[in-house]
């Protein structure tokens, strides 16, 4: 069994120690409560990235907080005077090292802005710069392709919301995400691997909370299969990049449940009737689902059972395609960018 696969079926524990002690984000949740927050910014890159996708979604949807990612060479390179005083400003990392997230976490507190860093690693340089830590307790990662410490952050990132909100019932659903995670790891998703076995490229689509994972997704067919897959949002597609999708064409297309559901099925059907090779990911009760999803205790939760499914299979692809998911040829498991 691969370090990937191993890591990836940990996540339900990793989500369950953090919600053993969930005073660090608490207390970052009253001071968010403190005065009003106009905006709200994220620091990332890669695989945390997609997570801050995440985050941001549930918190312009739930709160009604505007969120925008920082490209970090404005803070950096250009060392842009940002009018962030009294604002929010998160980062996200697996090892907390980066110097340009450090650098742009620590330019945006000096501006004023309220900082936090979710990281992996204690104590990290980028902890240290933005003063608040929440620390995602996911544990050593072996593998270069993360997997636990993306759930870890995905999780983090709800349990925040829901404190922020003070929606104890989305806080009761966020508690159940363990058994939910445990039950995701066990679906068959084999069909993903025969279909996906000898493919060169691939679009993966996603929509709402649910492009995060769409996101991650890709990046991870990248990473641990060299398939040059693309993500993008079933609206945004029909604006250009459907013109590749042809007879024979793979598409993985996410369709957890919300209200965006409806039409990401609606766009499967449409490629399926074009003769792509349409692979759905949703629920059971949708009718020709090739993948299925688990359903959570809240459906803004489901993307994060989702991705977990996927994470499994994309192990066992990248054996199928005899590829090590641990050590792909040409990356670290800390990128230091400056």
């Amino acid at each position: 069994m691969s370090n990937m696969l191993k890591e990836a079926l940990a996540s339900a524990s990793v989500v369950a120690a953090q919600l053993a002690d969930t005073s660090p984000v608490e207390a970052l949740a009253r001071a968010l409560e403190a005065e009003p927050r106009h905006v709200a910014l994220t620091v990332a890159r890669g695989s945390s990235d997609h997570a801050a996708s995440y985050f941001a979604a549930l918190t312009m949807s739930r709160i009604g907080v505007p969120v925008a990612s920082i490209p970090m060479s404005i803070a950096t390179l250009q060392q842009a005077p940002l009018r962030v005083r009294g604002q929010f400003a998160l980062a996200f990392s697996q090892s907390g090292r980066s110097p340009d997230l450090v650098a742009t976490i620590k330019a945006l507190r000096e501006a004023g802005a309220l900082t936090a860093a979710m990281v992996n690693v204690a104590g990290s340089p980028l902890a240290e710069a933005a003063g608040t830590e929440l620390p995602l307790l996911a544990g050593a990662e072996l593998s270069v392709a993360a997997t636990k410490s993306y759930i870890a952050m995905l999780a983090m990132s709800a349990q925040l919301v829901g404190f922020w909100q003070r929606d104890a019932a989305f806080l009761d659903a966020v508690r159940a995400l363990p058994d939910a995670l445990d039950r995701a790891g066990t679906l068959d998703w084999s069909k993903a691997v025969e279909e996906l076995r000898d493919v060169k490229q691939m679009i993966v689509i996603g929509r709402g909370p649910g492009l995060a994972i769409a996101q991650e997704a890709a990046l991870k067919l990248k990473e641990t299969s060299g398939i040059q897959a693309e993500a993008f949002s079933s609206a945004e597609v029909r604006h250009g990049p459907m013109e590749l999708i042809d007879r024979d064409y793979p598409l993985l297309v996410f369709a957890p449940r919300g209200p965006e559901q409806a039409g990401l099925i609606e766009f499967a059907r449409d490629m399926e009737k074009r003769g792509a090779r349409v692979l759905l990911a949703a629920p059971a009760d949708v009718p020709g689902a090739a993948l299925p999803l688990e359903t959570a205790a809240d459906a803004a939760l489901d993307p994060i059972a989702a991705i977990l499914s996927f994470y499994v299979m994309a192990a066992g692809l990248a054996a199928a395609r005899g590829r090590n998911p641990d050590e792909p040829r040409y990356l670290n498991k800390v990128t230091e960018t400056h």
